[in-house]
């Protein structure tokens, strides 16, 4: 009877030494590279948010403020275990008003109701974590508003994200000064609305990865919203060989001076 316990013993103890010797084979070839995956304009009942939803990865879904279904998006990204974040609608330099959609931010505005309308977009998605622009070419490279738009920012403990709608953005410069949590985009999946379009863009996040240790990449819900989540479920097999997708707030750095995820 003893020898029959030494013996089950001895084989259990292989047993648990071979599944410490897998489990450390698949932590070592864990990519190091990160993709952080970005989707736009929730909030509206847009064509693409069911199959954004059901989307096999992490990522970030970026609320806007004031929308029919701003709470209910919100709400489901958060039970998902996703990023939410505030896509604030800001002032382009070209663009219909109307697109901007309620509680813009415009560069006609004071001080103080910039500041209203900043605290209010945050107060109206529930479980945001950061912030991006919606639009905004003409608001981000406008130094006086973003200043008052990334002191709320800090004040609420968020981060923020740099869409790049603009090259002329002031948002690094006046981030690092304020000290706040700093990620910014690469490359948008889908500024032409084509599947072509859309896979040339994926072709290139994943050159980007031969050359960056992290890709930060914005796509939408809405008129390419089908397009758009068709492309990344069908490259997500791939992409996996090469990265981890991550959630954007994965990508934070420890303070806003060092290591900001920069194009």
């Amino acid at each position: 009877m003893i020898g029959l316990n030494q013996r089950t013993g001895r084989k259990l103890s292989v047993i648990v030494m071979l599944i410490t010797v897998l489990l450390a084979g698949t932590a070592a070839d864990k990519p190091d590279k990160k993709v952080a995956i970005v989707i736009d304009d929730f909030g509206n009942g847009m064509k693409g948010t069911e199959e954004m939803m059901k989307l096999s990865i992490p990522f970030t879904a970026a609320v806007m403020p004031f929308m029919p279904t701003t709470k209910q998006d919100a709400e489901a990204a958060f039970k998902r275990g996703l990023d939410v974040i505030v896509h604030m609608p800001m002032e382009p330099n070209r663009g219909k008003k109307e697109w901007l959609g309620p509680g813009a931010i415009t560069t006609d505005l004071s001080d103080a109701e910039i500041r209203k309308r900043t605290e209010a977009a945050i107060d109206d998605v529930p479980h945001a974590s950061g912030m991006n622009n919606h639009m905004g070419s003409k608001v981000t490279a406008d130094e006086r508003i973003m200043r008052i738009v990334l002191t709320v920012i800090k004040e609420r403990g968020l981060f923020f994200l740099d869409s790049r709608t603009t090259h002329k953005s002031v948002i690094p410069d006046v981030a690092a000064e304020l000290d706040v949590p700093l990620i910014t985009n690469h490359i948008f999946f889908d500024d032409v609305y084509t599947t072509s379009h859309i896979s040339g863009q994926m072709a290139k996040l994943k050159k980007k990865l031969a050359d960056l240790t992290a890709v930060v990449a914005i796509g939408h819900v809405g008129p390419p919203g089908l397009k758009t989540s068709a492309v990344i479920r069908d490259s997500i097999g791939e992409i996996s060989r090469q990265a981890q997708f991550v959630r954007v707030s994965e990508l934070l750095p420890s303070s806003a001076h060092e290591n900001q995820i920069l194009p």
